[in-house]
């Protein structure tokens, strides 16, 4: 699923949509953890990162494993020199109000069934 339709489906804000090619990206899947070094052993290319981490070290990680975007919940919202940052790697950075056990379960619906259960 494209991100964009994902950006739509789940009603996100898009912090950098600057970032080049945005909507194009094709999302797989997401994995969820506010723990930097879980999230690079478990994070996969075209997944979205969900957390509540909101500081410069997630984008480095996100362009490590290659994430199809990183979606900060709780609507929690990152500092300037991280959305600059961001925007630079092109790591789209998008956000919700819903809190991450929400927002998952939206997702995987979207993601699995294709529709928002």
């Amino acid at each position: 699923m494209k991100l964009s339709e994902v950006v739509k489906a789940l009603e996100l804000k898009v912090f950098n949509p600057e970032v080049e090619g945005w909507e194009m990206i094709e999302v797989t899947w997401g994995y969820t953890s506010d723990l930097l070094s879980d999230v690079i052993a478990g994070l996969s290319k075209d997944e979205l990162w969900i957390t509540i981490q909101r500081h410069l070290n997630v984008i480095a990680v996100a362009k490590l494993k290659d994430a199809a975007g990183i979606v900060i919940t709780k609507g929690l919202v990152p500092d300037d020199a991280t959305v600059k940052k961001a925007t630079e790697e092109r790591v789209v950075l998008l956000g919700t109000e819903l809190n991450s056990f929400e927002f998952c379960g939206k997702l995987y619906n979207l993601l699995r069934y294709g529709e928002i259960r």
